[in-house]
């Protein structure tokens, strides 16, 4: 699933390619994607005849800014947005979005497990699913070690069950929750709020940093994620253990081991995080 990096990178690139432009016909292949309206043809009525201003992002989410309306939209697990380029859609392209000026961004998705939301200006900061999601690891004031250690002091949770929960942190999924536990020697399994007040500075430093890192390389391409110009990520090159099992850790030279945690594939070094 694209994690916060991939889907900044994916609005910078939808904001390029897309901004300016007025929605002249959309097509709905798959309505089951439609949540609000929960009538794909009203979801056609309301995005016909509008301007796209500009396109925001909260945490996994994008949000498409129209004259009369804000338009969520969540990728999922294999949800892309791409322009077309003069060749027929696939049978993964389940929406169409066409413009006055002739171009046309389609939306594919192989698993059909991408969501759309319209809600009027504002009312998507207060209606699920936006309003449940906890503040952003990078450029928001709220983030900070005091509140890292008051979510944790709260819970019986591991920490990366914390910090793979949406509710507390904005953006963060399996890969990025692995990378910052490693660079903060923390092991992924070690419960929240055993962490003392030197681990959780560490931690909140090294989140905010692989994120930051993350999104100037492009986000990482570990499986289908490419941006909204087919260009792959290269954070994946500058990974220490996710998707690394057996391999020798770059710090001490140990095997990268894995465990299921949090229900999730993870990846650790036992050296290097006790």
């Amino acid at each position: 699933m694209p994690e916060l990096p991939e889907v900044e990178t994916v609005k910078e690139t939808l904001n390029h390619l897309v901004a300016g432009k007025t929605l002249e016909k959309i097509e709905v292949g798959w309505p089951k994607m439609i949540k609000r309206p929960d009538d794909a043809e009203a979801f056609v009525m309301m995005l016909s005849g509008q301007k796209i201003h500009r396109v925001a992002r909260r945490g996994k989410f994008l949000s498409f800014v129209l004259d009369d309306y804000v338009m969520v939209s969540h990728l999922r697990m294999e949800g892309r947005y791409e322009m077309a380029a003069g060749s027929e859609p696939d049978k993964h392209t389940h929406v169409r979005f066409h413009f006055t000026d002739g171009t046309e961004l389609r939306y594919r998705d192989v698993r059909k497990f991408g969501t759309m939301h319209i809600f009027n200006p504002g009312e998507e900061q207060t209606s699920l699913p936006l309003s449940q999601l906890g503040p952003e690891p990078v450029n928001d004031p709220s983030f900070t070690p005091a509140y890292l250690q008051q979510i944790f002091a709260k819970t019986s949770r591991t920490i990366k069950t914390v910090l793979l929960d949406q509710r507390a942190i904005a953006g963060l999924g399996n890969i990025y929750v692995d990378e910052s536990l490693f660079r903060s020697g923390i092991m992924p399994n070690k419960k929240a709020r055993l962490l003392n007040n030197g681990q959780i500075a560490g931690l909140h430093k090294e989140i905010t940093a692989t994120i930051a890192e993350a999104i100037a390389s492009g986000g990482s391409s570990v499986r289908s994620y490419v941006n909204g110009q087919g260009e792959m990520g290269m954070f994946q090159n500058q990974l220490y253990v996710y998707a690394r099992r057996d391999e020798p850790c770059k710090q001490c030279g140990t095997p990268i081991e894995k465990m299921i945690e949090a229900g999730r594939g993870t990846h650790y070094c036992p050296s290097c995080q006790r």
